[in-house]
């Protein structure tokens, strides 16, 4: 006659359907969370930049309203909030992402105020050409 004895041995199925689910809802989710001003990128044949940290990416809309992140940020103030974010960071690089139906001015007002609160590398972010 045989005696059945607990096992000590952990049931991990419930554990991967757990873990399945979970890796589905990020990989759906994770090209939502990109920066988010909608703006029309200008095509170039240039290749990707491989950066280190977090960039910090300054967005000009087709309307010409600048945005640091998801904020929008007055022409006014753009160079003061530009200074204070550099004062608290290693790196003084900044990405610009200008829609390609902006008008010249707004991006070149960009690259100064950019430009005046200390930045040393500036990068122009574009889409690639299909």
């Amino acid at each position: 006659m045989r005696v059945l004895q607990p096992r000590s041995e952990i049931n991990v199925t419930p554990f991967v359907d757990v873990m399945l689910v979970l890796l589905i809802i990020f990989m759906v989710t994770a090209p939502m969370m990109q920066q988010g001003i909608d703006v029309d990128l200008p095509e170039t044949t240039t290749q990707q930049l491989r950066v280190q940290d977090e960039p910090l990416i300054l967005t000009v809309d087709k309307a010409g309203k600048y945005h640091l992140g998801r904020r929008e940020i007055g022409e006014v103030e753009l160079g003061e909030k530009l200074e204070a974010i550099f004062e608290g960071r290693d790196s003084k690089e900044i990405f610009l992402r200008a829609d390609q139906n902006v008008a010249y001015r707004y991006v070149v007002k960009a690259l100064a105020a950019a430009r005046e609160a200390g930045a040393t590398k500036l990068g122009m972010v574009t889409e690639p050409e299909s």
